[in-house]
């Protein structure tokens, strides 16, 4: 299995950076913090028309670039180096990756062009208010009607659901337990039955929103498709990507602590200077490079559709959590008085940390996976 960046990739990777630098820096970040959308529509029509980011991993009879994972986690990596606000995660990773594994080509071809166009924005509702990760934890329900489904029932956390044009719920048929009568049902934002409201969270960076469906019309998608198996690849895929932002906002974390150490002057000397400071920079390096190769790992497996992927997923995961969270806690250690002041930026990057860690389950829960996934392959 292919393991590392070809230049080309790199290459990629450059021009997303500058993109961001220049279009997306951290004054736009607190600017859209503080907006009613949270995201700005110019830096979206960017990332879609400009770079075409938002159908990378599209094949190109469907409008795509026709890259992999690989390259959507390069993507994934800038935009959490850069902290940007946008619904990339939501639109691009959780919906488009959705309706590649669930939905038949005739869906695909109606509902892909637009959202790789950048034209509408979608999103992946499936958690309730319990807060269970998985799709055996729903508990919303479709119920048959003369003009197709209704939905009825809670979803919570959902990511840009105030934003998203179009909503792709997971629900169940009537009767239905566990695994069984799941599926997946588009629903337009404007459906008569649909009350959105937003969530006040610790990340203002990436909105969440609750959605509570009332006898609202739905359409199911991917009626003859494998639901389970093709919503956990989704979720798998969605982790990593999950992931490779999470070690891009690590390295942010980490490039900010060591500039603030060469700078910050103590009894005359660089605080860099002193060995207690050089070894959490040390320790961090050491997390955020190995944390880095897990996930890149576990993109090349995805794309090699290794038997593996799925460990892979929650071992990048638990450790993109650990080292994002462990470079928070440092940059601001490091930082000194001001690093957890509001006008310091790291905060930015530590709130995004904690918020980012508990999204599609915590480290805890994809340590457990990660063993019970090996042992079974055992």
């Amino acid at each position: 299995m292919h393991f590392g960046y070809t230049d080309e990739q790199e290459q990629f990777r450059g021009i997303v950076a500058r993109f961001l630098r220049e279009r997306a820096p951290v004054s736009a970040v607190r600017a859209q913090m503080a907006s009613e959308r949270g995201h700005d529509p110019a830096l979206w029509r960017g990332i879609a028309g400009e770079l075409g980011l938002t159908g990378v991993h599209v094949p190109e009879h469907l409008g795509g670039q026709g890259f992999g994972l690989e390259e959507l986690c390069i993507a994934q990596e800038e935009f959490g180096r850069a902290l940007t606000c946008a619904p990339f995660f939501a639109s691009t990773v959780l919906a488009t990756t959705a309706l590649l594994e669930l939905a038949d080509e005739a869906e695909q071809h109606a509902l892909l062009p637009a959202l790789v166009a950048g034209e509408r924005v979608a999103t992946l509702a499936w958690v309730e208010q319990g807060g269970d990760w998985s799709a055996s934890a729903c508990a919303m329900l479709a119920t048959p009607a003369a003009d197709g489904v209704r939905l009825n029932g809670h979803k919570h956390y959902v990511i840009d659901g105030l934003a998203a044009d179009l909503l792709l719920v997971v629900a169940r048929t009537s009767g239905s337990v566990g695994d069984a009568g799941l599926g997946l049902y588009a629903v337009e934002a404007d459906a008569a039955g649909l009350a959105r409201r937003g969530l006040e969270t610790i990340d203002t960076t990436r909105r969440q929103a609750a959605l509570v469906f009332t006898d609202c019309p739905a359409r199911r998608l991917g009626a003859g498709r494998d639901f389970n198996t093709g919503f956990a690849r989704c979720l798998d895929r969605a982790t990593i990507a999950l992931a490779a932002e999470m070690v891009g906002g690590a390295h942010a974390l980490l490039d900010s602590a060591v500039d603030y150490a060469k700078l910050r002057m103590q009894f005359g000397r660089p605080i860099g200077a002193f060995q207690a400071i050089k070894h959490k920079l040390a320790e961090m390096l050491l997390e955020v490079e190995l944390a880095t190769a897990a996930v890149r790992y576990a993109a090349a497996a995805a794309d090699a559709n290794d038997a593996e992927t799925a460990p892979l997923a929650s071992h990048a995961k638990t450790m993109a959590s650990d080292a994002y969270l462990r470079a928070a806690v440092e940059a601001v250690q490091i930082h000194g008085g001001i690093g957890f002041t509001w006008d310091n930026d790291t905060h930015l990057w530590f709130k995004r940390a904690r918020s980012s860690a508990v999204l599609l389950g915590d480290a805890a829960l994809h340590r457990e996976r990660y063993i019970a996934l090996t042992e079974a392959a055992a």
